[in-house]
């Protein structure tokens, strides 16, 4: 299993999340996406219906219902109800259970200590499974560099 964790420095998550879930979806993969609480999902929905005018990322919440049939499931539960491949964890959020995905997106706050702090236990947690681990960092364009990796 392989997760990937994305340090925010210079982009918020509003900003950074559309762009890494365009990509998903280009790739033809099915997100759920974790946040802390369900006012953050309503949040973080309400971005992606406006980042960008000339892009639309279907998605959906609880709120809008028929989960099975949205590529993009936002939700404050560790669930997967659209069955998808790829798994999104914001705001320190973590999960057990993550080889049921291909693949794990992990966004943190960079400027935050706590939240540097528990991405680096999400780190450790997830490289003590043996789970294939990447760390990215945004440049100073927003752009993602990798800097480290770990088989």
């Amino acid at each position: 299993m392989r997760v990937d964790f994305y340090h925010l420095q210079k982009w918020p998550l509003e900003w950074a999340l559309p762009q890494l879930l365009d990509k998903v979806r280009q790739a033809g993969h099915k997100a759920v996406v974790v946040a802390g609480s369900q006012d953050r999902v309503e949040s973080l929905s309400g971005v992606l219906w406006a980042h960008d005018p000339n892009s639309w990322l279907a998605h959906g919440t609880a709120k809008d219902g028929q989960a099975a049939d949205q590529p993009i499931w936002l939700t404050d539960q560790i669930e997967n109800p659209n069955e998808s491949t790829i798994l999104v964890l914001t705001d320190g959020m973590s999960a057990s259970g993550l080889e049921s995905y291909q693949r794990c997106l992990d966004l943190f706050d960079g400027s935050n200590p706590d939240a540097l702090g528990s991405a680096r236990e999400r780190w450790s947690a997830a490289r003590a499974l043996g789970h294939e681990l990447h760390y990215w960092q945004q440049t100073d364009r927003g752009g993602w560099e990798e800097k480290a990796q770990t088989f």
